[in-house]
């Protein structure tokens, strides 16, 4: 199980999230993204529609009778109606029901840090964890620093 711990500092989740969606979809998986907030999962269904005007990026939010087909459902737990391998964690609050995907996205900004490197520390002793901490280059890349 691989946990990509990824720190936002240069551009905030609405510009990385879809990007993230479009290549688990493109490679034939799906995505759960999470966020506790009913407010926070209807702004990230209206990114999704909206991010590019070219994109087309099929997805829904959870409890609609349709779950099941949906490559990228957005949901307020961790529990995959869509069957996604892969969990994407939207609001900066770990959740070890996240363990139970083959890979979580776990995005943070610098509000959210401390959480996030306790997160780190408590993943370190768990048995089959890969982690990987990313933070953003200036330019708003990836580097891996972890």
């Amino acid at each position: 199980m691989q946990v990509d711990f990824y720190h936002l500092t240069v551009r905030p989740l609405d510009r990385v999230l879809p990007k993230i969606a479009e290549k688990v979809v493109e490679t034939g998986g799906r995505l759960l993204i999470v966020a506790d907030e009913a407010a926070r999962r209807t702004a990230l269904d209206k990114l999704l529609w909206s991010y590019a005007p070219t994109s087309f990026l099929p997805h829904a939010q959870a409890a609609g009778a349709n779950d099941a087909a949906q490559p990228v459902l957005i949901a307020g737990d961790a529990l995959a109606a869509n069957g996604a391998r892969n969990i994407a964690i939207a609001d900066a609050r770990w959740r070890d029901e996240a363990l139970a995907f083959d890979r979580a996205f776990h995005f943070f900004d610098d509000d959210a840090i401390v959480e996030a490197r306790a997160a780190w520390r408590a993943l370190a002793d768990k048995p089959g964890v890969e982690r990987r901490y990313w933070k953003q280059t200036e330019t708003g890349g990836w580097e891996q620093a972890a």
